[in-house]
């Protein structure tokens, strides 16, 4: 028998010959299949209700398309599922995608664990590219390109297609002022059927009964719970959406949180879609003359590039990476931010964005980084119990998929092993890249008083709270040394001070 978990759900997990991403042969076509429900992973933790929803709704939907062949156990955890179900009987398992999952597979004496499936290079491979590297950091953009060339990605002979690697220039434009939502059409929306009516009315009494207790709004699944919706999410994104996805894919729209993203990070993590064929059809397009090569280089760039190089750094920098904090922030979450309570907030750029968690489970990578990221990383979070909140709180959020992005590039909490410099900044960039300043009971420019932007104020107190070690980086030294010209610093910090933690 083999076991399925939640997050390996397409057709690339069930592969049985030697065509999988893993390289290595797969169950056979006629084995059977075991897929748990355990209960106890929405007990451990306080989940948004539409990912909960997700999760679940792609698991009954694959055990649906599976049929006969797959045992589908509902249990309070994993073991007592293996226990009613299986026995002693030996189990086979994909590599799961968690130490804690990799912990409990290996507790197991009866289960063999074969290589991880779902990413386009196998761990060994990326273990022995990271040694070649002879102990410097191990930057994503010299990864990226290996990966290109490994995979024959955008390539034209051994060099990168029309000659450069990095597409990004053209890919920072901030939003068209002249619309208040992207002229494109919508991005694709599934239906739902029977299976999330009931997949709705458990948690509903999941809920009643204080088993498990959620946060963020229900309502009607916006994202893919099967192959077949995931096809045709990639198919519309490919054909409607990623010709202007390049240029704005950094730009903020208050009216339009979607933009032209694809959405389909919970499909590749659900594992609906497989990587490989998301970056070939989206290189066809350009081939084809269909979209624009700095849009799919954008996109082969998140996917083959940050998506796969965040999924090995997970795993190469080992568990006790979760415990990096050399900033030494170590303040609580407030619990209007835990309880995504937008409505508590006034600064209409945070507002929106917690708003948009709130209601969907998702936004984009840049409200994720500038916005919710730096407000955190601003005030001294415990960047652990932001990645939690990540996890939880996110549709497409697994422990591996947050724990570099936000100790890492979000938090800066490894002081550089991922990332350069800390990713943050003042109301300006805010200002600049979106339309959610000029409606704001706060201005970007304005550090002190009633109007003080507190991204603006945060910013200038994160650099002098940490102005030692930030003035010897040298992408950080030049605004360390600007806080000797702030003549209102003093006020700026006593500012800061007083607002605490509540919403701004």
């Amino acid at each position: 028998m083999h076991w399925l978990f939640g997050d390996q759900l397409g057709p690339h997990f069930l592969d049985s010959g030697d065509s999988g991403d893993s390289g290595e042969a797969g169950p056979g076509r006629d084995t059977p299949l075991l897929m748990i429900e355990a209960r106890s992973v929405f007990r451990r933790r306080r989940f948004h209700r539409a990912k909960a929803h997700l999760v679940l709704s792609a698991m009954r939907h694959r055990a649906a398309e599976l049929g006969d062949r797959v045992t589908y156990v509902r249990a309070d955890t994993y073991r007592q599922g293996i226990a009613r179900s299986v026995g002693d009987r030996p189990l086979t398992v994909h590599h799961p995608t968690s130490y804690a999952a990799a912990r409990l597979v290996r507790s197991l004496g009866q289960v063999s664990v074969g290589p991880a499936r779902g990413f386009l290079v196998p761990r060994t491979d990326f273990e022995a590219w990271a040694a070649e590297q002879g102990g410097r950091r191990l930057r994503q953009e010299d990864f990226y390109r290996w990966v290109r060339r490994e995979h024959g990605l955008l390539m034209d002979g051994d060099a990168p297609a029309d000659g450069r690697w990095n597409l990004d220039h053209d890919n920072r434009q901030p939003p068209p002022r002249e619309h208040g939502t992207l002229p494109v059409p919508p991005p694709y929306r599934p239906r739902e059927d029977e299976i999330d009516d009931e997949v709705r009315h458990d948690l509903d009494r999941w809920e009643r009964d204080g088993d498990v207790s959620f946060v963020g709004r229900d309502a009607p699944r916006m994202f893919p719970a099967d192959r077949a919706e995931a096809r045709a999410a990639l198919k519309r994104f490919l054909t409607h959406r990623l010709p202007s996805f390049g240029p704005y894919e950094d730009a903020l729209l208050a009216a339009d949180p979607v933009m032209s993203h694809s959405l389909l990070s919970s499909s590749l993590n659900l594992g609906l879609l497989s990587p490989a064929e998301c970056v070939e059809r989206a290189e066809a397009e350009w081939r084809a003359g269909r979209a624009p090569l700095n849009s799919v280089e954008g996109f082969v760039r998140q996917i083959a590039g940050w998506r796969e190089y965040v999924w090995q750094l997970y795993w190469h920098f080992g568990e006790e990476y979760r415990r990096s904090n050399v900033l030494a922030h170590t303040a609580p979450l407030p619990g209007w931010w835990n309880e995504l309570d937008a409505d508590a907030v006034r600064a209409r750029c945070l507002r929106t964005v917690l708003a948009q968690v709130r209601d969907t489970g998702w936004t984009h990578h840049i409200p994720r980084l500038m916005i919710l990221g730096s407000y955190a990383l601003q005030r001294g979070w415990d960047p652990a119990a932001l990645t939690d909140w990540f996890h939880r709180c996110f549709v497409d959020g697994y422990d591996w998929v947050m724990m570099p992005n936000v100790i890492g590039m979000s938090q800066y909490a490894d002081g550089g092993r991922m990332t350069t410099k800390p990713y943050t900044s003042g109301g300006a960039y805010v200002h600049r890249m979106s339309d959610l300043c000029g409606p704001c009971p706060y201005r970007p420019g304005d550090r002190t008083g009633e109007r003080a932007c507190p991204y603006t104020a945060g910013y200038w107190t994160f650099l002098d709270r940490h102005r030692e070690r930030l003035g010897r980086n040298h992408r950080t030294a030049q605004p360390v040394r600007q806080l000797q010209r702030l003549h209102d610093l003093d006020e700026v910090r006593d500012q800061e001070q007083a607002r605490g933690d509540a919403p701004p």
